[in-house]
């Protein structure tokens, strides 16, 4: 019973951390999609000057900027993990808030990078969207209220670090070794973010080949009117 209580109250804990974390990304830390155009530019190559233009761009070439991205925040996600995790248990929360960030700031990179902005209401929510695919978090309900973007999101940042939160205590539960929770906490944060970030590219990938595929269409069209009949006038 004492065990249970033990669990319920950690769980509880690292609830709280992700959710400040993911809430502290959507409120204020967000990725500002001009100076990420500028990085794109000059970090990677990118010959684009909006993001329209990376419809443009090979699709192998936004992969590789995308696995480029997820590695970076690996990196940063295991460093900090190694660095909290010498506390063991006692640092599990402040850690999860930044990983959380970290991890959530890597989501809406990866968004730019296959061409998809947040900077509407609805760009937004389909950003969250994003996220909860990369946490396998089911928001079928939310979704009727993704217009109305001031509830949508509470909703989906709750249920996301609803379910992280169990699968954390159950994964992170060697973190109560002070010594070793270093090197765990590293490695831990390290597959988490490569996990999320493989899912949420995959997912942003595909809505990217599914908008190429409908913008070529298109511009077949407009090259290849379709011809209708002559009118009974013209005849």
């Amino acid at each position: 019973m004492a065990e249970a209580e033990k669990k319920g109250w950690l769980v509880r804990r690292i609830q709280k951390g992700l959710q400040q974390g993911l809430t502290r990304v959507y409120s204020t830390f967000a990725v500002n999609p001009s100076d990420y155009l500028n990085h794109l530019r000059t970090a990677h190559n990118l010959p684009v000057v909006s993001f329209h233009g990376v419809y443009s761009v090979p699709v192998e070439q936004l992969d590789d900027v995308a696995s480029d991205t997820i590695r970076g925040a690996m990196k940063l996600a295991a460093a900090e993990g190694a660095g909290f995790g010498l506390g063991g248990f006692l640092t599990i929360v402040p850690d999860l808030s930044i990983l959380a960030a970290i991890t959530m700031r890597m989501i809406q990179k990866l968004s730019l990078v296959y061409g998809f902005e947040f900077n509407t209401d609805n760009e937004m929510a389909e950003l969250w969207i994003a996220a909860a695919s990369a946490a396998g978090v089911d928001i079928s309900r939310e979704l009727l209220e993704r217009e109305v973007v001031q509830r949508f999101i509470p909703k989906v940042i709750t249920k996301i670090a609803a379910r992280e939160s169990i699968e954390v205590v159950e994964k992170w539960s060697a973190r109560i070794i002070p010594l070793a929770s270093s090197v765990i906490g590293g490695g831990l944060n390290y597959f988490f973010v490569r996990a999320w970030g493989q899912r949420a590219a995959s997912h942003f990938r595909e809505k990217h080949l599914q908008r190429r595929n409908a913008m070529r269409l298109q511009d077949q069209q407009n090259v290849h009117p379709i011809l209708l009949p002559p009118s009974p006038t013209e005849r």
